[in-house]
């Protein structure tokens, strides 16, 4: 039984890790792809998981049958998943939202959590009851925690590469959940036997069956299609593909088609927003003397193009990272598709715009930024000043930087305002001269020659009609309002009191505008609450720890027999590390590298892989180590050692980043930290082997809490308020809090 039963947990790591991925990807697309969605679908996993992990762990070694709960674990997992899908795409009919509208943070919190919760509780679960089960048939129980733990690693890296680069690119979600199903109900199948009761066996098998009926009632393309009608009620489904990057669907309604990416409609054809695209197409070419050669980075297919090609240029280059955007639009295709891009003079590049940028010799007259809103950690990085300034390199004496923001003619509130003035500061910075042209949405033109200050409405309409450009809106009326100085008059004199903070790589307080801004909308308590954290700084963050800190020590002093949960704590503060840095390298990879999927999925696969050959070394030599809190503190001491090195080479020698060695050192070093330390843990804990259960669930727990709160902190508090250096000091104060109290409380 041993290796089938250690084979079984390698089974348990590739259906988490699976299942993770396709829930967020679904309710992702559910929630708009709105970047703080993200982060709580994560922290509701990883605090479900801790759930399973820790009643289980308790409960699991007061269970005389321990393979039958871990077989009904199996079958619930199994049913749960694609149920859990599901109801992903299905929840708002059920709950009476009407398509099309956004949703609040707090109805985001508690649906994910429900949709969540019997997936990840049971996987929680099936891994301190594969601890307790495994100790059958490993003579020291610390081992047997080390080894379910590598092995349930190894399963999450081969999960992650098999998904991302077999599954998804040719399978749907539900294609894919019933594999995994399929894998576990088997395995439970086969676990049968070794329940020692007849009846218990017999009652299992007639559980296994009713749930395979249940599950196999109904093929999964046609589940697929079922789901897909009712979360897109009204809208005629045409085509849905997931890539690597993203959820891509297109829908028909009447003589229009809507392409969504992760659920957000970017393209309209053949009827685009006409002042938008007219507007944005247009001005930025106008205030030029001839522009020639023309930049588009993202979001310019469905009529921006279009507007572009109108003028006499010579070459249009458009950098759209996803190809199957591209290949959507030749599937699903208009006569205004079809014109911008069978011309001549573009170019489609599947590239990440910024990357495309460093690499290129090319250069511009002008280059205009698609994407309006830098809600994300990825999509920041076409707004920070080192972006600016990589631009600026790639543009002629006269070309021209232009941008939109999201903007108002009424009221420029506090959130809109330092948005757009973080941004400005940027701008102001690298380029001598900045026209802004405010409204609905503002336009920003940054440029290194005067002539951008003399243009005027005038001679725009004189350019209009010279060139022979056929608009709409842009008529001699429309850009006397439009162009007017007043507008500008009242925006400047509305921001007087504006951020004088400037959006960076490594500092991207524009995020953290940009969620108080969305969040102003759907869920202003919450926005007040974020705005708190505004000032935040390492002299606070020092202090609140330092607190903790000595509570903690204070509760241990009075009653000693609590100093074993000290370990617990450290391995609190090691998951706090783990999510973090991973985080925190992450986005560091996608600011020098750009937005490519393919390669961060191997950086995580490396990080996950220094896990669990961290996990395999210590513990083969578990039972010969003699001074295990030493070795313990030893690693502690590391990892601080680590956190500062990498903020110091992160912060301080950027130009080192674009070594992939250096990435993968950075994502290898962490996984092996924590790898040594889990297993080295429960060794320390660890009394007697009726308590193995109770020790895994309450060690992982741990984890999995100090992930949680790293996961919901890092995205919209630390990462851009504090910046990517000062993030990594704050583990370092957090990892010296655990290792002073080690230290000192070790004698208690």
């Amino acid at each position: 039984m041993s290796y089938f039963f250690l084979l079984n947990i390698l089974v348990v790591g590739l259906s988490g890790i699976v299942a993770q991925i396709l829930i967020l990807r679904e309710l992702l697309v559910s929630f708009y792809g709105n970047e703080l969605s993200l982060g709580i679908i994560l922290a509701n996993w990883v605090i479900t998981e801790a759930l399973g992990v820790f009643i289980i762990g308790k409960a699991i070694d007061r269970i005389k049958n321990k393979i039958s709960v871990f077989i009904v674990l199996e079958i619930i997992f199994s049913l749960a998943l694609p149920v859990s899908i599901y109801l992903s795409r299905t929840f708002k009919g059920i709950l009476g939202i009407p398509f099309g509208e956004a949703i609040g943070l707090y109805v985001i919190l508690w649906v994910s959590f429900l949709i969540i919760l019997p997936i990840s509780f049971c996987h929680g679960a099936l891994f301190s009851a594969g601890c307790r089960i495994s100790s059958l048939f490993i003579k020291d129980p610390a081992r047997s925690i080390g080894k379910v733990y590598a092995l349930e690693t190894f399963g999450t890296i081969i999960g992650g590469i098999i998904l991302t680069y077999l599954f998804l690119p040719s399978l749907n979600s539900f294609q894919i959940a019933f594999i995994i199903s399929i894998s576990n109900l088997i395995i439970a199948f086969i676990l049968l036997k070794y329940i020692p009761h007849k009846k218990l066996r017999y009652l299992t098998l007639f559980i296994i069956i009713l749930v395979s009926a249940l599950i196999f009632g109904g093929s999964p393309s046609r589940v697929n299609q079922n789901s897909m009608n009712r979360q897109w009620k009204g809208l005629e489904v045409l085509g849905y593909r997931n890539s690597v990057y993203g959820n891509i669907l297109v829908t028909k309604k009447a003589e229009q088609y809507t392409f969504f990416y992760n659920g957000s409609p970017i393209i309209t054809t053949p009827y685009p927003d006409i002042t938008f695209v007219e507007e944005f197409g247009h001005l930025p070419l106008l205030f030029h003397r001839a522009p020639k050669d023309i930049l588009i980075i993202s979001s310019g297919a469905g009529g921006l193009i279009n507007e572009v090609l109108k003028h006499s240029i010579r070459r249009l280059d458009y950098a759209e990272l996803d190809p199957l955007i591209i290949e959507m639009l030749k599937s699903y295709p208009s006569e205004l598709t079809k014109r911008e891009i069978s011309d001549k003079r573009v170019k489609v590049i599947n590239l990440d715009g910024r990357f495309f940028l460093r690499t290129t010799t090319s250069k511009y007259d002008i280059v205009l930024i698609g994407l309006s809103r830098p809600s994300d950690l990825s999509t920041n990085r076409l707004f920070t000043q080192e972006f600016f300034s990589l631009v600026k390199k790639r543009l002629n004496p006269e070309g021209i930087l232009a941008l939109w923001l999201p903007g108002s003619l009424t009221y420029l509130s506090e959130e809109l305002r330092d948005l757009n003035a973080c941004i400005f500061n940027g701008l102001k910075n690298t380029y001598g001269y900045v026209r802004i042209i405010p409204g609905d949405y503002n336009i920003f033109l940054a440029t290194g020659s005067a002539n951008i200050l003399g243009v005027d409405s005038s001679l725009i309409t004189q350019k209009i009609s010279r060139q022979n450009i056929k608009t709409n809106i842009l008529t001699s009326a429309y850009l006397d309002y439009r162009l007017n100085k007043s507008w500008l008059e009242w925006f400047r004199s509305s921001s007087i009191n504006a951020t004088r903070k400037v959006n960076l790589d490594l500092r991207p307080i524009a995020v953290f505008e940009m969620l108080i801004f969305w969040n102003k909308q759907f869920s202003p308590k919450l926005a007040h609450f974020l705005r708190t954290f505004q000032n935040l700084d390492l002299r606070i963050i020092a202090v609140l720890i330092l607190v903790i800190t000595l509570i903690i020590f204070y509760i241990f002093q009075r009653r000693p027999r609590l100093t074993r949960l000290n370990i617990a704590y450290s391995i609190a503060t090691t998951g706090f590390f783990g999510m973090l840095m991973n985080l925190v390298l992450i986005f560091s990879f996608q600011v020098f590298y750009g937005y490519l999927y393919h390669r961060i999925g191997i950086l995580i696969s490396v990080f996950m892989a220094g896990i669990a050959l961290g996990s395999v070394f210590i513990t083969r030599r578990l039972e010969s180590i003699k001074q295990a809190l030493r070795l313990f503190i030893k690693l502690e001491i590391a990892i601080i050692i680590f956190s500062c090195l990498a903020a110091w080479i992160i912060a301080r020698f950027p130009s080192y980043m674009y070594s992939s060695l250096i990435f993968i050192g950075l994502f290898f070093i962490p996984g092996i930290l924590m790898g040594l330390e889990f297993p080295l843990a429960g060794k320390i804990y660890l009394k007697k082997k009726e308590q193995l259960g109770q020790t895994a669930g309450l060690l992982y727990c741990a984890d999995l809490i100090g992930g949680w709160l790293a996961g919901l902190s890092a995205g919209i508090i630390f990462l851009p308020i504090l910046g990517l250096f000062n993030t990594c000091l704050v583990i370092v104060m957090l990892k010296i809090s655990s290792l002073i109290l080690l230290v000192v409380t070790r004698e208690l």
